[in-house]
């Protein structure tokens, strides 16, 4: 798409800013929303699987359609990932229990994935390395925008409406961007003599599920060592040994090893993966905290964090525009990625609402320094006909560590609450059920849970309707629940923070090159130490013998 016109690039950068806010509104607005929904459907040993699902399935996706989008074009794919998004998010508002929630979530990641994959790759496509770092940050402008209005409006429905519009309120906008793309976008015909790597994609698939489910029930379902855990993860190595041997084997791979012959790829995708464990995994406990231990309402819970987001749209748009004047990027992560951590540590001791604004403003402006990086320099990295796949493969490796980042982080959490939970009994400061009236015992039980603390409305109601001489039992319970919840969230924060001193770390080992100004991939002369390291690629590709 190199050949349109700058105002017809323009144009399809609408189009595609649109489809990509319909995504991120409706992935946004359901944040601080999700604790109600839980309490209202029930479940909260299953609250991890609503956002593991989304996750895992778009991970799949987004792998799947990036060599596929390279072949057949952009336009086919985020079409289709904005009418599987429309009829995940129709479904999801229409979810009786918690396990059908689930599954249409689950078909809403596959369109999230679908969208975002071809949407990066699609600013590949139309612009220059140089000129990529000004959209990326435009990119993520749209993402914090996205941020700022959802998580008040999904708490403002959760708490003024029936929750189901959370999912509703937005579906318009879905048609419009369908038709925008539908009318706007180029469309490119199929490369020749391309096949298709079925076995690669079906083995990828096979790797990442098993993995996935075994970091999410690990700890909390079942126990590390148990027989599922450990079985799952046989499954994974084997998957994964059987992907390699076909990917080394054919002529097109779903997923390339010569990418990981760049040590700028290999070192990017890495960060990428850490850092999203660090941040999805700690970020997706903050509304627990807002709502659970300060028992603020979902809509001022989105006030609350809507700080981070504003944060992360004032200096995305700053460092796009500084990578595109200098055509430096690392400065610029290494100095985002620092200030993430001192955000992620100030939540660790967070425990009023301003400490609590402190640290996502801190956070946000970190987020919206150092994020945008690392998909550029994999597209700056790479041949123009690798771009699909290697965006693809930056995107794999951020959605594997968002999802493994929350598994585990979830994990953190629940063993927190649970060790804090006997550590108070313990001490005396607890009530312990089994030394109260059996028939006193089995009406509180139910609230020895900590989704009490997740619907204020209720929990009110319920303690309104207690007789007066259990009033002050459970006002004891809920002040343990929130001390334990709070306890557990501390360590969550700290994890967090630790992933991203790792990422940090690991940014100075990154080598700079030069954006490219053009995406031919003819750029100065310390662009030549790229091209070195792509030069494997097409060698290895060509000795590799054909198998479909």
């Amino acid at each position: 798409m190199e050949h349109l016109s700058y105002k017809r690039k323009i144009t399809i950068m609408i189009a595609i800013i649109a489809a990509m806010f319909f995504s991120a509104i409706n992935q946004t607005i359901v944040g601080t929303a999700l604790p109600r929904i839980i309490a209202k459907l029930g479940g909260m040993d299953y609250y991890t699987w609503v956002i593991t699902i989304y996750l895992l399935t778009s991970t799949i996706a987004t792998v799947l359609v990036g060599k596929l989008s390279d072949i057949y074009g952009r336009k086919p794919f985020i079409l289709t990932g904005i009418v599987l998004f429309m009829i995940g998010a129709l479904m999801a508002g229409t979810s009786a229990d918690i396990f059908q929630l689930i599954t249409y979530r689950g078909i809403q990641g596959l369109g999230a994935g679908i969208i975002m994959a071809t949407a990066f790759t699609a600013v590949g496509d139309l612009f220059a390395p140089r000129e990529r770092g000004k959209w990326s940050g435009i990119m993520m402008s749209v993402f914090g925008f996205a941020s700022v209005v959802g998580p008040a409006l999904g708490g403002y429905i959760v708490d003024h409406l029936e929750w189901h519009w959370v999912f509703w309120i937005f579906l318009p906008l879905g048609i419009v961007a369908f038709i925008m793309i539908l009318t706007m976008f180029p469309k490119v015909e199929r490369k020749p003599a391309e096949s298709i790597d079925y076995f690669g994609s079906l083995f990828l698939t096979l790797t990442i599920v098993p993995m996935l489910l075994a970091f999410s029930w690990a700890g909390t379902k079942y126990a590390w060592g148990s027989p599922q855990i450990v079985g799952l993860f046989a499954c994974t190595l084997a998957a994964l040994v059987i992907f390699l041997w076909i990917e080394s084997r054919v002529n097109s791979p779903v997923l390339p090893l010569s990418l990981f012959k760049n040590g700028i790829v290999t070192i990017s995708n890495v960060i990428g993966f850490i850092m999203n464990a660090g941040m999805m995994g700690a970020l997706m406990y903050t509304p627990f905290f807002v709502q659970g231990v300060m028992g603020i309402s979902p809509t001022y819970s989105g006030y609350v964090t809507m700080p981070m987001s504003i944060g992360m749209v004032v200096t995305s748009s700053i460092s796009g525009q500084l990578i595109t004047k200098t055509g430096k990027y690392k400065r610029i992560a290494i100095i985002g990625l620092a200030i993430m951590v001192i955000g992620m540590m100030i939540m660790h001791y967070m425990n009023t609402i301003s400490v609590t604004v402190l640290s996502m403003v801190v956070f946000g402006f970190g987020l919206g320094l150092g994020m945008p990086v690392f998909s550029l320099t994999v597209q700056n990295a790479v041949s123009p006909k690798d771009l699909g796949v290697a965006t693809a493969s930056s995107q794999l490796f951020r959605s594997l560590g968002g999802t493994i980042g929350i598994a585990v982080m979830g994990t953190v959490m629940s063993t927190g609450m649970t060790n804090k939970l006997q550590e108070i009994l313990a001490s005396g400061r607890g009530v312990d059920l089994s030394k109260l009236d059996p028939k006193v015992a089995e009406k509180l039980a139910a609230f020895h849970n900590p989704q009490m603390l997740l619907d204020q409305p209720k929990l009110a109601q319920i303690q309104a309707a207690l007789p007066p001489e259990l009033q002050t039992v459970f006002s004891q319970m809920i002040d343990s629940l929130r001390e334990a919840l709070s306890y557990s969230l501390a360590n969550v924060f700290l994890a967090g923070a630790a992933l991203l001193v790792v990422a940090l770390v690991l940014t100075f080992f990154l080598k700079e090159i030069p954006l490219r100004t053009g995406s031919g991939g003819q750029g100065p002369k310390p662009q030549e130490a790229a091209e070195t390291d792509r030069e494997p690629a097409p060698r290895l590709r060509g000795k590799q013998p054909a198998n479909g």
